[in-house]
């Protein structure tokens, strides 16, 4: 749309508003503008669901009333539809039923106002559901023009900044909202029945830690000290496992310092869960029986479509070593590549990988399967066999000391769950803790901080635990085809407006 268009259609949405205030202080001048009395007695839904099923004749014969209440999406003569809680019922406001005030008032209702409304319910001609309108009250008067009805609100910037009219247009948008609310209730209720207990941490941290990512920095002002606002919780949630809590889960919200896009938001939901005397293999079996289990109950079927990907949980997952996925889909020749660094070296430069060759072959080896592999992966794959220098909390496994027991979840090219058997043994715990301050002092801003405390609570030992974090946004996006994922967060951070935008 050209500079001019736009600054055509702002002028026009002005004289709208300057049109729709005048009207506000008219109503100011005879009464309360913003009146708070109405009791609405009614739902669209409770109408639809009550009388649905009965023809006209019926309902005539029921003379039956209601009272109605909500916001003015269309007006087509003395048909008036509007919208509560998501639902539509349409009303039939003749002029002639109303004098004076409420005369004038009926034709001073605009597109977005919301009403209160009393009559008797009937069906059309067509079968249309409706109220014959007795009354009415103008209950909130809408100063801005609602978007388009047919093309919507179609700019995706102003959706995701304006939520508020996105959730007042399009349904689809309500409907991925919706489905959220029922997937992270399900997930309480899964955990509960596998006899989890939910649990709340600190989300202010003077250390931060659980994750290699960079944190937020804020400030105490009683303390007069720095704090970080949580990149994970999971070095609190396996301290309650020390403390005897053996099966626990976290529905958190974490903030990582990192950038925008479509898969990344500063603040994101995590479920976080600890059981103590499992492994992770237990875990990779949770997990793919959680998906199916959303999947089945509250998607209702097993095979979904993501972006032109179908998946059927019905299926099992796909298990591989980060070395196989390697092998597999970047042709390496052999375990030979694996040898040392300077093969994993080679071998990276060969796929044109950007690393740094001052990092350890572990890191190394993790870029090219994030650069290379990652994206490849499309049906559900759970990637096992991390190397030890990208998994500081991790159990080493017993049979290749450089590789932990740990998995990540990868659909769609895409990692939704990483998790892994704990590493409990607080001597091998405080070096991996050195090694990761020997990395942030290397200029490494995501490395983690030494956590004096969290060794000292594993000095008093801690069972052999699995953990796992699942992304919930990401697993939303996945259940409602959604591309980005502010598609999937209310409201989603976003860079600032400027005045030359």
């Amino acid at each position: 749309m050209s500079e001019e268009e736009n600054s055509s259609i702002e002028h026009d949405e002005n004289k709208l508003i300057a049109h729709r205030r005048d009207k506000l202080d008219e109503i100011r001048s005879k009464r309360q503008a913003f009146p708070n009395g109405f009791v609405r007695e009614h739902t669209a839904g409770d109408l639809q669901q009550d009388f649905a099923d009965k023809d006209k004749a019926e309902l005539e014969q029921l003379a039956r009333q209601a009272t109605v209440a909500g916001r003015i999406i269309r007006m087509r003569g003395p048909f008036v539809v509007i919208q509560d809680d998501g639902e539509t019922l349409q009303l039939y406001m003749n002029n002639k039923s109303f004098t004076g005030d409420a005369a004038e008032e009926l034709k001073a209702l605009d597109l977005g106002d919301i009403i209160g409304v009393q009559g008797e319910v009937f069906k059309t001609n067509q079968g249309e559901l409706t109220v014959r309108v007795a009354s009415f009250q103008l209950l909130t008067k809408s100063l801005r023009p609602l978007p388009d009805k047919y093309r919507g609100l179609t700019d995706t910037e102003m959706r995701y900044r304006q939520r508020y009219v996105d959730l007042i247009v399009n349904e689809e948008s309500r409907e991925i909202f919706r489905m959220r609310s029922r997937i992270v209730g399900f997930i309480r209720r899964y955990f509960e029945s596998l006899g989890f207990m939910e649990v709340e941490t600190p989300m202010m941290q003077i250390i931060p830690g659980g994750a290699t990512a960079r944190p937020f920095i804020t400030h105490h002002n009683a303390l007069d000290q720095d704090m970080y606002l949580r990149v994970a919780p999971e070095l609190f949630l396996k301290r309650l496992v020390v403390g005897g809590f053996e099966k626990v889960f976290e529905l958190n919200r974490n903030f990582r310092n990192e950038g925008l896009s479509t898969r990344h938001n500063p603040e994101f939901t995590m479920l976080e869960f600890y059981q103590a005397y499992a492994r992770y293999q237990d875990l990779m079996d949770l997990t793919e029986d959680l998906f199916r289990r959303i999947a089945q109950e509250v998607v209702g079927t097993t095979t979904i479509s993501y972006q032109g990907s179908t998946y059927d949980f019905a299926n099992p997952f796909a298990r591989m070593t980060v070395k196989q996925a390697i092998t597999k889909h970047c042709d390496a020749a052999g375990d030979a590549v694996f040898a040392s660094s300077k093969s994993i070296i080679e071998f990276a430069n060969s796929q044109e990988v950007h690393f740094d060759e001052a990092w350890p072959k572990g890191k190394i080896l993790m870029e090219i399967f994030e650069q290379k592999v990652e994206a490849q992966l499309d049906q559900p794959t759970f990637i096992t066999e991390y190397p030890i220098e990208v998994s500081p909390l991790a159990r080493r496994n017993e049979d290749d000391p450089e590789v932990t027991d740990r998995f990540e979840l990868i659909i769609g090219g895409r990692e939704l769950a990483n998790g892994f058997s704990e590493l409990n043994d607080p001597e091998d715990q405080a070096a991996r803790f050195r090694a990761q301050v020997v990395q942030k002092e290397s200029g490494d801003k995501e490395a983690m901080h030494y956590d004096e405390d969290y060794v000292t609570a594993l000095e008093y030992g801690m069972p052999p635990t699995a953990g796992e974090g699942i992304g919930i946004d990401r697993l939303v996006m996945l259940f409602t085809d959604a591309p980005s994922i502010k598609d999937v967060l209310l409201f989603p951070h976003m860079r600032p407006l400027h005045d030359s935008d």
